[in-house]
C-alpha cells in the first residue's frame, strides 16, 4: 500500500511540473522569447535529472570499471572479458540512460565467447558533465570504439542508435550492428520536444537554428536515410509497434534505407523495455550467430521518403 501510494504521490509531483513547465514555457514565448529560448535549448540538451541517480544505483555485476579523458570529460567505461584477446560487443546506451542498463546480456554474450564493452555517455552515469548533445553521443562512442579496437558486433538502443549510425556513417568499425528502437529524425525528436513543452512553432524552428549554428552540424547531416546508404554491414533493426517515445516508422526507416538490414518488430515493449527482453536478447543472439531474423523491408513509394 506504502509503495503504491508512494508512486501516486510521485506521478502527481510529476504531472504539476510538467504543468509548470508548459505553462512556463508557454509565457516566455511571448514575454521573453530570446531566454525562453535559451532556456528551452539548455532543456533540450540536459539529461533527466534523476537518470543519474538511477545509474549510480544500477548494479554493475562483476565489471572492470575505468574511465579516460576525452574533451574535458572523464568518459566511465564498463568492461566484461578481455576484449584485447576476446571478440567483443560495444553497447552504446540511450538518453539519459547508462551503460550498465545492457547488464542483462552480459551471461548471454560471455557464454558465447565474447567480451562486453559498455560506458557512460558524457553527462550520463559516471561520466561528467552536465549537457550533451546527438553529436557528442556519436564522437562518444567512435571514442570508445578506438580506444578499444574494432567490435565484433554494436548494439545500440535509441539515441544510442542514432549515434552508431552517424559515427559507422563515418568510419567506426563493427562486423554487425544491432540497433534497438532507434531515433533516425532529429527534426522530428526535436518537434516532439517543442510539442511537450508547448514551444511555438516559431521558437521550435530558432531552436534548430541555434542547435546547428552552436555544434556545426545540420540536422539533415543526422537523418538515417542520409546515414544508412553508407554503412555496409549487416544489420538486425529492433523496433516496437507501440512504441510511444520513437515510433516504429523510424526504426522502419533505418531498415528500409541500410541495404544489409532486416527488421524484426515486436508488439507490448514499448521504448524501454525492449532493451533488456528475453526474446529480444534470443533474437540477436541468433543474428550474431549468422542466422537470419526479421523481415528486409522493401521500399515503396508510399512510404514516407519514398523509395531507397
Amino acid at each position: 500500500m506504502a509503495s503504491s501510494v508512494s508512486r501516486i504521490s510521485t506521478t502527481v509531483r510529476s504531472s504539476a511540473r510538467a504543468l509548470l513547465v508548459r505553462t512556463a514555457f508557454r509565457v516566455g514565448a511571448y514575454v521573453d522569447p530570446r531566454d525562453t529560448l535559451r532556456a528551452a535549448s539548455k532543456l533540450f540538451s540536459t539529461p533527466f535529472g534523476s537518470s543519474r541517480d538511477r545509474a549510480l544505483a544500477a548494479p554493475i555485476g562483476d565489471a572492470a570499471c575505468d574511465s579516460f579523458e576525452m574533451d574535458g570529460h572523464r568518459i566511465a567505461t564498463y568492461v566484461w572479458g578481455d576484449p584485447t584477446h576476446q571478440p567483443y560487443v560495444l553497447f552504446a546506451h540511450g538518453w539519459s540512460s547508462h551503460g550498465t542498463r545492457f547488464l542483462p546480456w552480459v551471461p548471454r554474450l560471455r557464454e558465447a565467447g565474447y567480451a562486453v564493452v559498455a560506458f557512460d555517455q558524457p553527462a550520463h552515469g559516471r561520466s561528467t558533465g552536465d549537457r550533451t548533445t546527438l553529436p557528442d553521443f556519436a564522437c562518444t562512442l567512435f571514442a570508445v570504439a578506438c580506444r578499444f579496437g574494432p567490435a565484433a558486433a554494436l548494439i545500440a538502443h535509441s539515441l544510442g542508435g542514432a549515434a552508431a549510425s552517424v559515427a559507422l556513417a563515418n568510419g567506426l568499425q563493427a562486423e554487425r550492428i544491432i540497433l534497438i528502437a532507434p531515433a533516425a529524425d532529429p527534426l522530428a525528436a526535436t518537434e516532439r520536444f517543442a510539442r511537450a513543452i508547448r514551444l511555438p512553432q516559431r521558437l521550435w524552428r530558432a531552436l534548430i537554428d541555434s542547435f546547428e549554428r552552436s555544434v556545426g552540424v545540420a540536422f539533415d547531416d543526422l537523418q538515417a536515410h542520409r546515414n544508412a546508404p553508407r554503412i555496409a554491414r549487416p544489420a538486425l533493426i529492433v523496433h516496437d509497434v507501440e512504441d510511444r517515445e520513437v515510433p516504429w516508422s523510424e526504426g522502419e526507416r533505418y531498415a528500409r534505407y541500410w541495404s544489409g538490414a532486416r527488421l524484426l518488430s515486436t508488439q507490448g515493449l514499448g521504448h524501454n523495455r525492449i532493451a533488456g527482453y528475453a526474446s529480444v536478447i534470443d533474437a540477436a543472439m541468433r543474428f550474431l550467430r549468422g542466422e537470419t531474423v526479421g523481415d528486409r523491408v522493401v521500399s515503396s513509394p508510399n512510404l514516407p521518403y519514398g523509395f531507397a
